[in-house]
């Protein structure tokens, strides 16, 4: 493909693909939700619902990636994947445990990746992402690839504790759906910016900043 074939790059569409299926999940929730909150039987059903929902929007997100940037990263498919899978035994189940604990998965298999390319030597975030950060050295990729390892592991921790008091038995599984989309969002976005000083040390070309913000990892 040559330069003038290539697919623009637009950050919103970045953030369309990263965080669209998520917030969809969350108003579609809150849409099939009973009124009054209360927990049980029309609280699953609202859960399951919302995460059909979230698995369309999600296969939607694909195709965009696809047609506006002209790529799908290995990371959204792998994170597509585990989506449909831990979102189909959620819906032919009833049980939301699933698309609560698909998150942890999901960090867990990151961290996994990322650690074992460490212990070969390779810097397996770069091939995950798909991203040139221009100038950035391959010790720098290296030290980001260990850096998001152990930060997914915290929010694969973190993603259990929530799971663990706040759930659809107690009648709080929305407190653990706002704390996903908006908690660690906020987190990943906050982390990321916390990288930039120790890339552009290691090559990161100063206009290639923005690239680094909008390419944050993802679940």
């Amino acid at each position: 493909m040559s330069a003038a074939d290539k697919k623009p790059k637009s950050s919103w569409v970045n953030l369309l693909v990263d965080y669209g299926p998520l917030l969809v999940f969350f108003l579609a929730y809150r849409y099939f939700k009973p009124s009054g909150g209360d927990a049980g039987l029309a609280e699953v059903v609202a859960v399951t619902k919302g995460t059909a929902v979230f698995m369309v929007a999600t296969v939607a997100a694909l195709i965009i990636s696809k047609l506006r940037l002209g790529k799908i990263s290995p990371m959204l498919w792998l994170s597509t994947v585990l989506i449909l899978g831990f979102g189909t035994l959620t819906v032919l189940l009833g049980d939301p445990f699933w698309i609560q604990v698909k998150p942890t998965a999901i960090y867990l298999l990151f961290a996994g990746v990322l650690f074992a390319g460490l212990a070969k030597g390779k810097p397996m975030l770069r091939y995950l992402l798909e991203a040139a950060f221009e100038g950035l050295s391959n010790e720098g990729w290296l030290k980001l690839s260990r850096n998001w390892a152990f930060f997914f592991l915290f929010l694969a921790g973190l993603n259990e504790v929530l799971r663990y008091f706040f759930n659809t038995p107690n009648g709080n599984f929305e407190i653990w759906l706002q704390a996903k989309l908006w908690g660690v969002t906020t987190l990943s976005f906050l982390f990321t910016f916390t990288q930039i000083p120790m890339l552009l040390k290691h090559g990161l070309a100063v206009e290639a900043e923005t690239d680094v913000e909008k390419n944050p990892p993802h679940d």
